[in-house]
């Protein structure tokens, strides 16, 4: 299933993880990061407790919140997998704590911020890292209130830009 630089990719998220460090999983567009990002969710989650089981969170830019559960379904279609979009999400709030893995958009994480600073995520995991750039941003700030025992961000574009931004990142 997984090429022999995923592995790599998926055993270095293991090692920061059991090392208590957040990380950057950075690499090229295409090479399957959201793959390894899964793979590794699955397995820290059949790791724990089953009493001591919480949701992880993906923030993803709204165009690829429906790619990513899709890639779920397919790739660990054994998780339950939701997303927190549409003006009825809020609707759904209450079945959040028993999903392994919710998906949302940067904008609605910002818009329901003090919603999500009440739960502590198993992980966070910010997908095109590239949104939280600037320390100054929304979206930085606001994903820097959530809470989490693992922190991982995805860029597809590895660092090009200023040391300003990877502080940020």
């Amino acid at each position: 299933l997984l090429r022999p630089y995923q592995k790599e990719g998926v055993r270095w998220l293991r090692f920061l993880a059991r090392n208590r460090f957040g990380g950057i999983l950075a690499d090229e567009m295409g090479l399957g990061k959201t793959l390894q990002m899964l793979v590794w969710l699955s397995m820290a989650g059949t790791e724990r407790a089953v009493e001591a089981r919480q949701p992880s969170l993906i923030v993803c830019p709204t165009s690829l919140v429906d790619n990513w559960a899709a890639e779920a379904a397919r790739f660990i279609p054994w998780l339950k997998v939701g997303t927190m979009t549409g003006a009825d999400r809020h609707s759904r709030w209450d079945g959040l704590r028993q999903l392994d893995v919710v998906v949302t958009s940067y904008a609605l994480m910002r818009r329901d911020i003090a919603l999500y600073e009440g739960i502590e995520f198993m992980a966070v995991v910010l997908d095109e890292a590239q949104h939280i750039k600037n320390q100054s941003t929304q979206n930085s700030l606001a994903a820097k209130r959530l809470r989490a025992q693992h922190r991982f961000v995805l860029t597809g574009t590895p660092i090009e830009n200023g040391v300003s931004d990877l502080w940020s990142i």
